[in-house]
């Protein structure tokens, strides 16, 4: 029998230390199945531009260690803030490497916007991935609208409601890992 726990990289798309993306995060890492080990990526200011002449045999080596973390995991969940009713810029350009390798190309994913409105940005994050074929359904996509209110200092979420919401959305996220055929 196998005791080796299933990776699940999580990907805040924001850069900011100790964002409240970063805490929901911290959130799911704490209360998801012991069955996974879930790795927050904390680099994402690293990977540089995207670039199309930088992409060959040899990319940048951050760019191929976000790749590898990506194609090692069972699965990778998302959650970014919205900045100008759009995906911020790093989460966006970190996605654009990763298309001309398909890491993201039959990847079970969850997908969340924590942010003050935060439906233009889960719309382009839904439409992107979409694009870029990875697995994700309704009940894998969570937007938490005016999430600064939601939580408390210490990174715990104090709505009730966003908090059900948050553990379902787990709930979701492992049946489509257990459920991956």
């Amino acid at each position: 029998m196998n005791n080796q726990k299933k990776k699940i990289l999580a990907i805040s798309g924001s850069t900011r230390k100790n964002s409240s993306n970063f805490k929901i995060l911290k959130f799911i890492s704490e209360h998801i199945n012991k069955d996974f080990e879930v790795e927050i990526f904390e680099d994402l200011e690293t990977i540089p531009h995207f670039n199309p002449d930088l992409d060959t045999e040899n990319p940048p080596e951050t760019v191929n260690i976000l790749r590898d973390k990506i194609e090692n995991a069972i699965g990778v969940i998302i959650c970014t803030p919205e900045y100008v009713f759009s995906l911020p810029g790093s989460l966006k350009n970190a996605l654009e490497w990763c298309v001309s390798k398909t890491v993201f190309s039959n990847k079970n994913v969850g997908l969340i916007t924590a942010s003050a409105s935060g439906e233009k940005g889960q719309e382009q994050l839904s439409l992107i991935m979409k694009t870029i074929e990875a697995k994700f359904t309704d009940e894998t996509e969570l937007l938490i609208q005016g999430i600064r209110g939601k939580l408390d200092d210490q990174g715990n979420i104090i709505d009730e409601k966003t908090l059900k919401n948050v553990l379902e959305f787990i709930s979701n996220f492992e049946n489509q890992i257990k459920n991956k055929k």
